[in-house]
C-alpha cells in the first residue's frame, strides 16, 4: 500500500539544539532515507521551505483571501512530506517510528487514495 507520512516538527525543540546537534539529526536522518530508498520502501521524500514562506489560500462564500504563514499557528509545523510503500499500515508505522523527525515532533501516515 501507499502511504503519505506528514512530519511535524516541535520548532522550539528543533532551536534548542546546537548546531552540532542538528547537523547529526540532518545526516542520521538522510542515512535512514537512504536505507529506506534501498530497501524500495521510500517513494519520495520531500522537504519543506520554513513556515514563514507559506502562503494560505482560502475560498469562503467566492470571498478568496490569501495570507501570509501557516494555516495554523502551532509549536509544530509541517516540515517534510514522505511518499511509502509499506506492506500495510503496522509497517508504516514502523518505518515512521524509526524516522529521527519522530523524536522533534510527530509523523500522520495517512494511505493514499488509490
Amino acid at each position: 500500500m501507499k502511504y503519505i507520512c506528514l512530519i511535524f516538527m516541535d520548532t522550539a525543540k528543533i532551536s534548542a539544539l546546537s548546531p552540532t546537534e542538528q547537523a547529526a539529526w540532518i545526516a542520521e536522518q538522510h542515512a535512514y532515507d537512504e536505507a529506506l530508498t534501498q530497501r524500495g520502501l521510500l517513494r519520495s521524500a520531500e522537504a519543506l521551505q520554513p513556515v514563514h514562506t507559506a502562503v494560505t489560500v482560502r475560498n469562503e462564500a467566492g470571498h478568496v483571501s490569501v495570507s501570509e504563514g501557516a494555516s495554523t499557528q502551532t509549536s509544530a509545523q509541517l516540515d517534510a512530506v514522505y511518499g511509502l510503500d509499506a506492506r500495510d499500515l503496522n509497517e508504516a508505522v514502523r518505518i515512521a517510528s524509526n524516522m529521527p523527525s519522530a523524536s522533534l515532533g510527530c509523523i500522520e501516515i495517512r494511505p493514499i487514495d488509490e
